[in-house]
């Protein structure tokens, strides 16, 4: 059989299943009658930028000028005015699943376009809904407490998403969060301490992402195992014990941590691999659902791993375990 080139053939391919767990016209003979798809619904709507807390204040904010720079570098340094950018995939392919990304940067900035804004288009490519936080960096000069900043903003990006999920026709009970290198280390920060709101959440949003992914993270402050750049930019030079072990996440897990996904290399010269292996080792201790992927070579940040080799096991996690198709959620999940 041949196919013209043109609209047609594309749009023929736009109104292919997103995921294996919607129904195909052959399996279901209604929608072999169903319309073409049409075009609008057949590429993504254009990306959006809000401010994370919308018109009202930053909490946990000193006043003073905006001194971000770096976005032309990629690399975003002097974060205080924190941000969402929201990408939506197309109509016809979106499964209704979203994922909160936060980039890596030992907390010093913002490796905003590889590990943000790039990984949010492979994310929408695949039906996912995908939305870059650009969080504040620890900073005393622009924060009363900078150790629980960038956790504040963890937790607003999730109640944001969920909030404005019937306005995106998402499923407000498959919103998961992603983190590399230090971004790794907050969005466990935000798996393990969802309990207990940080923000103002009159809505009594939950707060607890249903999955996390985390690759190369920073996962622990124990000094033997610790990104010691992360350590002291968020913690200081002298943090007490208590901070220690409250921003340690292999010491946080609980039975209702959420599923997770580990990614790392063995050879990652910058963030020791322990970090992803005590958390492995908490998780399956909790009894909580985990995977580990971890490769041979990569190094920090997987540049020497071609990009789809460490994506696709994303996507396999993510379909194996449900993700991407409405669900009933497991016992001990909310």
């Amino acid at each position: 059989m041949k196919f013209r080139t043109g609209w047609p053939l594309l749009a023929l391919l736009a109104a292919l299943p997103a995921a294996l767990c919607v129904p195909s016209s052959a399996a279901n003979p209604r929608l072999a009658a169903t319309a073409v798809t049409p075009m609008s619904d057949a590429f993504p709507p254009q990306m959006q930028t809000f401010p994370l807390y919308g018109d009202g204040p930053i909490p946990n904010s000193k006043p003073g000028p905006n001194q971000e720079f770096g976005a032309e570098r990629g690399f975003l340094q002097k974060v205080s005015r924190p941000q969402i950018l929201v990408y939506l995939p197309a109509k016809s392919r979106s499964n209704g699943a979203s994922i909160v990304i936060f980039p890596g940067g030992s907390y010093l900035g913002l490796t905003f376009n590889y590990e943000g804004t790039q990984q949010a288009q492979f994310f929408i490519d695949h039906g996912i809904a995908a939305f870059v936080v650009k969080y504040r960096l620890p900073s005393d000069q622009t924060m009363v407490d900078k150790s629980i900043g960038p956790l504040q903003d963890a937790q607003q990006a999730i109640r944001f998403v969920r909030l404005h999920a019937g306005q995106w026709n998402l499923d407000p009970k498959r919103v998961g969060a992603i983190g590399f290198s230090a971004g790794g280390h907050l969005a466990s920060t935000l798996a393990t301490h969802f309990e207990k709101a940080y923000i103002a959440n009159p809505e009594h949003i939950n707060l607890r992402p249903d999955f996390l992914i985390v690759a190369y993270p920073v996962i622990s402050m124990d000094a033997t195992i610790a990104h010691m750049d992360s350590r002291k930019a968020l913690l200081g030079p002298h943090p007490s014990a208590s901070q220690v072990r409250f921003f340690s996440s292999e010491l946080q897990v609980t039975r209702q941590t959420p599923p997770t996904l580990i990614l790392d290399a063995m050879d990652d010269r910058l963030v020791d691999p322990e970090n992803s292996i005590v958390f492995l080792e908490a998780l399956r201790r909790a009894g909580v659902p985990v995977a580990a992927r971890f490769f041979e070579r990569g190094q920090h940040g997987f540049f020497l791993i071609p990009r789809d080799r460490w994506q696709e096991p994303i996507l396999e996690w993510l379909q194996d375990d449900g993700w991407l198709c409405p669900r009933e959620p497991r016992a001990g999940e909310n």
